[in-house]
C-alpha cells in the first residue's frame, strides 16, 4: 500500500501549497486538461479512485463531474522526473473541458486571437 503522507512530503508544491497536474485519457492518450491540486486534492483522488482538483477561482476542492457527471477514474498516479508536476491518467466519463470538447486544448495559438 503506499505510504501517502510519504508521497505528499517528498512532492515539491508551489509556495501556496498547489502543485500543477496533467490530466491523460488512459485509453487515446490525449491530454484533456491542465489543473491544480493541493494535499487535500490527491488524498480525495487516491481515497475516491476519480479527481478531485483545487479551483483556485472557487478557492475550493472540486470534484470533477460533481455537476456536471463528467466523472475522471483515476488508472494511475506518476509524479515527473522534478516532482514538481503530477500526470494523472484517467478513463472519462465524458468530456474534460466545460465547454464540452473532450479536452480543454482545442484552441491553436492563432485561434487565441481571432
Amino acid at each position: 500500500m503506499i505510504n501517502l503522507e510519504a508521497v505528499i512530503a517528498a512532492l515539491k508544491w508551489t509556495p501556496d501549497g498547489l502543485i500543477t497536474t496533467v490530466v491523460q485519457d488512459a485509453n487515446t492518450g490525449m491530454v484533456l486538461m491542465v489543473a491544480w491540486m493541493n494535499a487535500e486534492s490527491l488524498r480525495r483522488t487516491v481515497e475516491t479512485g476519480e479527481t478531485t482538483f483545487w479551483s483556485r477561482s472557487r478557492d475550493e476542492l472540486w470534484h470533477k463531474g460533481e455537476t456536471s457527471g463528467n466523472t475522471q477514474t483515476v488508472t494511475g498516479i506518476w509524479a515527473d522526473c522534478d516532482a514538481d508536476t503530477l500526470l494523472i491518467k484517467v478513463n472519462p466519463a465524458g468530456p474534460a473541458c466545460h465547454t464540452g470538447r473532450v479536452s480543454c486544448f482545442y484552441r491553436t495559438l492563432e485561434d487565441i486571437v481571432d
